[in-house]
């Protein structure tokens, strides 16, 4: 008798049709893929995360490290002027003339550096330069021209 009720409760179930079929089959379909969408670009959300936390540590990591060689630098520079000095003032017997020597030279060093930079600045307003900054500049606005032209030729193409 148990038997009997179960194949009445099936026989009275209607039988899924085919269009219901091929439309859960397609909703099935649709769901995976975007399932799978969804898997895919969190992975690249979490690796473009990961990828930006390890930025901005390597960011942070470069100021501590210029900051670190800009202070043990300078304290190089320190040291060596005070040796200079040191034997400077050992050669003449005398701190003053030791320093007054040591200043001459910085002075020296410092007249030096600024003739490097006018002399450097001097030849970036040559006229040469200024031709060769100006095909440099007249150039790559011309590609960027011809990019965006190519581009425009290619959505004319698509439509």
């Amino acid at each position: 008798m148990h038997d009997s009720v179960r194949d009445n409760e099936t026989a009275e179930q209607p039988e899924p049709s085919d269009e219901a079929a091929a439309s859960s089959g397609l909703l099935d379909d649709i769901g995976r893929l975007g399932r799978g969408v969804r898997k895919l670009f969190g992975a690249q959300l979490t690796l473009l995360a990961a990828e930006l936390g390890l930025a901005r540590s390597a960011v942070s990591w470069l100021l501590a490290a210029g900051l670190g060689a800009t202070v043990a630098g300078v304290g190089l520079g320190l040291t060596l002027l005070g040796l200079i000095g040191l034997l400077l003032a050992k050669w003449f017997d005398s701190w003053i003339w030791a320093f007054v020597v040591l200043a001459v030279l910085e002075v020296a060093a410092l007249l030096g550096a600024i003739l490097l930079f006018r002399r450097c600045m001097h030849w970036m307003s040559l006229p040469g330069t200024r031709q060769e900054w100006r095909a440099i500049m007249s150039d790559t606005l011309r590609r960027a021209e011809q990019d965006i032209e190519a581009g425009k030729d290619a959505g004319k193409g698509e439509v």
